[in-house]
């Protein structure tokens, strides 16, 4: 299970690293229109979703630290957020649908939660990677020794 969660992990920090690529190509894209965000919505609310509970998973089955799960979880939270921001977003234009500067703020903490979020994974990936590492046997035994009474 630990080398799963490195591995989803690891995906997870993939799927984030095309969520911003994905971003860019829907704010290059002209003309202008519904879907030209629609692979960074699907990517958005699909893979990423699906990839962030798995890697919470992994880290229960992984038996990893506590702090490492939390850790784990907490991209899910973050992940749910997203599409909060960007409703509030696009729900702050005024009357004729232009971006109001309240609007465009909100909109700025959609790309900031995502940087937190891979933040976040990028910090899982490292704890796990750590935690799936093999103890050298020389380390091992200084841990049993370390343990024994004197």
């Amino acid at each position: 299970m630990r080398k799963a969660l490195v591995i989803v992990s690891a995906l997870l920090i993939v799927a984030f690293a095309v969520q911003f690529v994905l971003a860019a190509v829907g704010g290059f894209t002209r003309p202008v229109d519904e879907d030209a965000y629609a692979l960074h919505s699907l990517n958005g609310m699909a893979v990423i979703p699906l990839l962030t509970v798995l890697t919470a998973l992994f880290a229960a089955l992984a038996k990893a630290p506590g702090k490492l799960i939390g850790l784990a979880v907490l991209p899910i939270g973050l992940v749910v957020l997203q599409p909060l921001i960007a409703m509030l977003a696009e729900a702050s234009t005024d009357a004729s649908g232009v971006s109001t500067p309240l609007g465009l703020t909100i909109g700025g903490l959609h790309a900031l939660n995502g940087i937190i979020a891979v933040h976040v994974v990028v910090s899982v990936h490292q704890a796990a990677r750590k935690l799936a590492a093999p103890v050298p046997a020389d380390a091992a035994q200084a841990i049993v020794r370390e343990g024994e009474p004197a």
